[in-house]
């Protein structure tokens, strides 16, 4: 009997740099008791300038291989979901390829913002399930620091730097993911954006002078939709496992917002000791977010073999997901 996509390895990366809200409070307009009461955040990772996307995705990549027994030669696909590539071509992802030699992948970028690993994984998920592939490689990763307008006091304090991992595998003695919801919504596209640097605002003088190069957000906005739409991801893919909330042993949402994390867990009827949160040790770090609470949550013990897991994303596009896997 065939066996379901699982997880085999996880692994991750942060930068070595620490940037506190005290940090912050010398750059900016604002207070460490202000961010932390309306985040949670109390510090974040920022990557030196000889740490790239790539680079951090490599480190996730090679602990993430070594849990999973898997030589990068023997990948077959590598996927890397960021919005921060290391350029817009060639894909990060080949970049990925390679420095881990792994030389018979195949490989590219996805760009789905905060919910890019969901999106990845479920693609994964695809080629392992119909046979074409059976060792993939998912990196979410990001270097949010060199989009960042250190000049708005109300999105520089939210991000941070850093990379997860995943290989996943067909395995006889696990029924890995067991059901995925992915969502969008392009009428809202622009609540959460980086105007500048593609073919519509190619970068110019005055798009620089005028810093649409930068992310920009509409924070009101953002926390609604956010807390509508993984609300509704989440119950759906629990129904559709046959899974209920009390099932689930660790719900790993979106590190983005305490208040958002807050407002879903209640709406789901999770228990404290449920949802597994570090978002006050590294902020919100985009489609590295989940992979670095998967990791954390794993390693230190709170997920064990067999568990039944909850992950929970949302990010710009707008873009959602939501899958439940046993571990």
């Amino acid at each position: 009997m065939a066996g379901g996509c699982a997880i085999t390895g996880i692994g991750s990366y942060v930068p070595q740099r620490v940037l506190t809200n005290a940090d912050l409070e010398k750059i900016v307009d604002t207070t460490d008791d202000w961010i932390t009461s309306r985040t949670g955040i109390r510090e974040r990772r920022m990557a030196a300038e000889n740490e790239h996307t790539s680079t951090m995705g490599i480190a996730a990549a090679q602990i993430a291989l070594e849990r999973a027994g898997v030589e990068a030669a023997d990948l077959d696909l590598i996927i890397v979901a960021t919005i921060t590539p290391d350029m817009p071509f060639p894909a990060t992802a080949c970049i990925v390829q390679q420095e881990l030699g792994a030389t018979k992948a195949a490989a590219f970028d996805l760009e789905a913002a905060c919910t890019g690993f969901l999106y990845a994984l479920e693609i994964s998920r695809q080629f392992i399930d119909n046979g074409m592939y059976q060792n993939v490689l998912v990196i979410g990763a990001e270097k949010l620091s060199s989009i960042i307008d250190w000049k708005d006091r109300n999105t520089c304090v939210l991000f941070g730097d850093g990379a997860g991992a995943a290989v996943l595998q067909s395995r006889a003695d696990s029924r890995g993911v067991l059901a995925t919801r992915l969502g969008s919504d392009g009428s809202k596209a622009d609540i959460l954006a980086m105007p500048g640097g593609g073919c519509r605002q190619p970068a110019t003088v005055d798009s620089v002078n005028e810093r649409i190069h930068f992310l920009k957000m509409e924070g009101k906005e953002v926390f609604k939709n956010a807390v509508n739409a993984m609300t509704g991801a989440a119950k759906e893919v629990l129904e559709r496992s046959g899974a209920g909330i009390e099932d689930i042993k660790c719900v790993i949402p979106h590190q983005a917002n305490q208040r958002i994390i807050s407002a879903v867990g209640e709406r789901l009827g999770t228990r404290d000791d449920q949802v597994f949160v570090n978002l006050h040790k590294y902020g919100n770090t985009s489609a590295a977010s989940v992979a670095i609470a998967l990791d954390e949550a794993v390693s230190t013990g709170i997920i064990e073999q067999g568990d039944l897991i909850l992950i929970i994303a949302f990010g710009a596009g707008l873009t959602w997901g939501a899958t439940v896997l046993e571990w």
